[in-house]
């Protein structure tokens, strides 16, 4: 593997009278193919700013290994590993223009300067920053300024590109903007990349793999495919897209099916290791694959009374409510509107449901 992670561990003194520590990041285990672009998922705290900075330098782990190509990094310091970072506050230098920020890291390299004329000029052609080399960065847009923080990372031809939520202080039309060009410049030059972030609509758009991370252990790995269709705790379902959990009772069970019951009805879904008859689980489905239906269907449905209807454009989200003190969420067409208090027959299809670990 290019980069690895071997149950990477951090701790903090704890900032209170007891003293103690905190457990930042907490056993991280990861590896990551030359290329590859990564995103580190998580909620605020969880850990992920903490492992991009381990990785970077700027902190030093309790316990465990980094390894760049070969070569151990725990002890190096972070301008001798290879890597350059973009920032959620983009950090250029507001004294210098666009060419100098650029070239900052060159100069401190001390390359010659028709060398370092030649990789600003190909840069600034990259990122589509030609015609501003004189420009200061308060003459710049917020898109451009970030254009500028990548491009100063990406002229020092780094073996990693590490990136700290470096779309959060844009607006929402010219961050998915730059999501796209940002992927598209890390495919083109094939440059591994790691990439933090709490935003669950850009890790499914720019990554090749995600890792979410809950209380600073790893909770899942995947492709965004496997994270968003088959993820393996309530946290991650919950965490990526919408979700409704019901709680089940197993009620009998073979090699491929399970029959569970909730609220009345019974439910066949696919079996997943570790059931046992008689015990308790959470049974996940999407909200848009939950069916509002008439009699003609039988199978795998659950009556509810409409408690809200909200009209979304292309959809309506109902609150469902299926037993006292439990709602679910379903999003459906415009076609047929239901009123709030009509009863109505929800269709949960055996292959949209899945049973899930209670994290």
């Amino acid at each position: 593997m290019y980069l690895t992670l071997e149950h990477l561990t951090k701790k903090f003194p704890a900032r209170t009278k007891q003293g103690g520590e905190v457990m930042a990041v907490d056993d991280v285990s990861l590896n990551i193919e030359k290329g590859q672009f990564v995103t580190l998922l998580g909620p605020s705290g969880c850990g992920k700013t903490t492992t991009l900075r381990l990785i970077a330098g700027f902190e030093f782990p309790t316990s465990g290994h980094i390894m760049l190509d070969g070569q151990h990094l725990e002890d190096v310091p972070p301008n001798r590993r290879d890597m350059a970072m973009v920032f959620q506050s983009y950090a250029i230098f507001p004294h210098l223009n666009v060419f100098d920020n650029i070239a900052y890291g060159l100069k401190v390299k001390k390359l010659a300067a028709n060398e370092i004329k030649r990789r600003v000029y190909e840069v600034t052609k990259l990122t589509q920053l030609t015609g501003l080399e004189d420009r200061a960065p308060n003459q710049l847009s917020g898109g451009q300024q970030q254009r500028v923080a990548l491009a100063r990372a990406l002229v020092v031809e780094p073996k990693v590109l590490l990136f700290d939520e470096p779309l959060s202080n844009l607006d929402a039309k010219l961050r998915e903007e730059m999501r796209f060009e940002i992927r598209d410049l890390q495919k083109r030059l094939g440059i591994t990349a790691i990439y933090v972030t709490h935003a669950q609509e850009e890790a499914l758009v720019m990554s090749d793999l995600i890792a979410i991370i809950n209380r600073g252990k790893l909770a899942q790995l995947g492709t965004p495919e496997e994270i968003y269709e088959r993820p393996r705790s309530s946290f991650v379902a919950d965490f990526i897209g919408l979700s409704d959990f019901l709680p089940v009772h197993i009620e009998s069970l073979n090699a491929r099916f399970a029959q569970v019951s909730a609220a009345g009805a019974t439910f066949t879904v696919a079996t997943m290791p570790g059931l046992a008859k008689g015990g308790s689980i959470l049974l996940h489905i999407r909200p848009y694959d939950i069916e509002l239906v008439g009699d003609q269907v039988e199978q795998n449905v659950l009556p509810g009374v409409i408690k809200q209807a909200t009209y979304l454009g292309n959809v309506v989200d109902y609150r469902v409510e299926v037993r006292e003190g439990l709602a679910l969420r379903v999003q459906s067409g415009t076609g047929h509107r239901y009123a709030t208090g009509e009863r109505v027959r929800l269709h949960l299809p055996m292959e949209r449901c899945r049973l899930i670990v209670e994290e």
